[in-house]
């Protein structure tokens, strides 16, 4: 039980990384707020031990605020809530621009705000204030991947933001890294091939382009939620994980 006396706050807890990660925590002893847009995607939630539910907006400020003022302590916030957009920079619009930053960055950016105050007061007691973990990719400032321009452009922000907030909170018992998982078959990535004329071949070029000839699976990438959330990485802060089946050998 790694994670026994900890709280942990998931966004994008519905399905896929998100889900897999906070079932994990859970696991681990750890008392889980797995929140989602979708409610409906909660209801798979019901009965699992330790985990509580919540529908959660995180590109409503005034809702992230709430959901952190009702919890007693966060000890690790896992920012899960993402979206991919296809294209090249020809191709991408003021619109997808927007709403790529806001969902992919500064919904993270707002729920580290939200929640850095609870973890300081926890350093000031207890000496450990907390661990923030944001989902970052591959696909950003560690490697470019075709028609990702706006996706990756995004995600590269991510690690910006991630070794900001360490830096800045290096001494103040909070730590802050991210992951950046290669290509995982959740429903989201299943959504996009199915948007291809060719959904077939699309899936196979998805695998193509993974070295050990295969996707990821969700729970593959969740143990390494877990162990940055566990004190087990107690001393390490501002990295970004490479959790990508090789793409950046």
């Amino acid at each position: 039980m790694r994670l026994k006396g900890k709280t942990a706050l998931v966004t994008a807890a519905g399905q896929g990384i998100g889900q897999a990660a906070a079932l994990a925590m859970a696991a681990e002893g750890a008392t889980v707020y797995a929140t989602d847009v979708n409610p409906d995607l909660l209801a798979a939630y019901q009965g699992v031990a330790n985990v509580h539910t919540a529908v959660l907006d995180v590109l409503d400020k005034a809702a992230i605020a709430a959901q952190v003022a009702s919890m007693a302590r966060i000890d690790v916030i896992f920012n899960c809530a993402g979206f991919v957009h296809n294209g090249n920079i020809q191709q991408a619009t003021d619109e997808e621009w927007d709403f790529a930053f806001n969902l992919n960055v500064r919904s993270q950016f707002w729920m580290i705000q939200a929640v850095i105050p609870k973890m300081l007061a926890q350093f000031e007691k207890e000496g450990l204030g907390g661990s923030i973990i944001n989902m970052a990719s591959v696909c950003s400032s560690v490697r470019g991947l075709p028609n990702r321009f706006i996706y990756g452009t995004s995600k590269a922000a991510v690690i910006g933001l991630t070794k900001g907030v360490a830096a800045d909170y290096v001494r103040q018992g909070i730590r802050c890294n991210c992951i950046c998982p290669g290509t995982v078959d959740t429903p989201s990535l299943q959504d996009r091939i199915n948007s291809y004329a060719d959904p077939v071949q699309a899936r196979k070029d998805f695998i193509n382009r993974q070295p050990m000839g295969r996707l990821a699976q969700a729970h593959e990438i969740a143990p390494i939620v877990t162990f940055l959330a566990s004190d087990e990485s107690i001393f390490a802060t501002g990295n970004a994980y490479m959790v990508d089946g090789g793409m950046t050998i």
